[in-house]
């Protein structure tokens, strides 16, 4: 591996990619590739290593310094193309953590190259093939999730399927100052914010509680 891959994940300052580590990430790029070739793993706009490493994989790997590390267990909703659980699985395996990280999928195809990576890579996860939607009383650690569903609709989910969580990560775009805004007319969050190291426009939305307001 050449100096400049080496040297792309160093913005990722609390990480310390180690040269295995970014040899796993760089492994999950190129299986993301050919299986983009047959299903949509990511946009098929966005086909080369640099743009794959940059917009996904450390675009995911920032969430690192937010996710509980005390805990059993930490959840994907939606978890598409494993991003952001198949980049905290291998951040896991890096500090010798043993958390499973649950992977909630409930498509068939994408489930199966969940499980490919997960296998080639010796990662903790467990991939769920199920609508997390139909899914009750679920306690875990951390709950993560990129590119999945409305803030709103999520806080939703979180509040009537999951018993017990520990915080929030979400992933929140150009538009997600405003999302944010409105989304405070209903609901009560205890919250921090984080800069995308990827896009000056977006944030990391860290959520410690929530609670809905009493309309």
């Amino acid at each position: 591996m050449d100096n400049q891959i080496l040297n792309s994940y160093t913005k990722i300052s609390n990480l310390n990619v180690s040269r295995e580590t970014c040899n796993e990430f760089e492994t999950l790029i190129s299986m993301i590739q050919e299986k983009n070739k047959e299903i949509n793993i990511i946009s098929r706009e966005m086909f080369e290593k640099e743009q794959i490493r940059e917009r996904h994989i450390i675009d995911s790997a920032q969430i690192i310094d937010f996710v509980d590390l005390n805990c059993n267990t930490t959840c994907d909703l939606g978890s598409g193309g494993g991003l952001p659980g198949l980049i905290v699985a291998i951040f896991m395996k890096k500090i010798k953590n043993d958390m499973k990280i649950n992977l909630y999928e409930k498509s068939h195809h994408k489930c199966i190259f969940l499980k490919e990576v997960s296998k080639k890579l010796n990662l903790h996860t467990e991939i769920i093939q199920k609508d997390i939607f139909t899914i009750k009383n679920i306690e875990t650690g951390t709950i993560m999730s990129r590119a999945f569903k409305p803030l709103p609709v999520i806080l939703d989910l979180v509040s009537q399927n999951f018993k017990k969580y520990k915080n929030i990560i979400l992933f929140m775009g150009n538009s997600g100052k405003k999302i944010l805004n409105d989304t405070l007319r209903e609901w009560d969050l205890d919250y921090e914010e984080k800069k995308s190291l990827t896009n000056n426009e977006s944030f990391i939305l860290n959520i410690k509680k929530i609670k809905k307001r009493i309309s």
